[in-house]
C-alpha cells in the first residue's frame, strides 16, 4: 500500500489503472473518482496507469473499484 500522509487530515494514494490511452480516458477515469466522498484531487496519466487520489481519508477500494470500473477501465491494484 501507498497510502501516505501529505498534510494533516489528507491521504494521497496511486492506483494502477488498465485501458487508459488518452485524455479523455483520463478525464472519465478522474470524474469518476471525483465524485466519492472526501476525494480533493485526482490525476490520471494514460501513459503509466497511474491514477493519484488525494483524499480527506482512506478510501474504500470497492468503492474506487466501483468508479473505475464505471468509467470504463480496470482497477489493477495500488501503485
Amino acid at each position: 500500500m501507498s497510502a501516505q500522509t501529505d498534510t494533516p487530515g489528507s491521504v494521497t494514494t496511486v492506483y494502477q489503472v488498465s485501458g487508459m490511452s488518452c485524455g479523455h480516458c483520463e478525464g472519465s477515469v478522474s470524474g469518476e473518482i471525483s465524485g466519492i466522498a472526501g476525494v480533493t484531487s485526482v490525476k490520471a496519466v494514460a501513459s503509466t496507469g497511474e491514477v493519484t487520489v488525494v483524499s480527506a481519508a482512506p478510501l474504500d477500494e470497492d468503492a474506487v473499484r466501483a468508479a473505475v470500473d464505471e468509467a470504463g477501465f480496470e482497477l489493477v491494484d495500488q501503485a
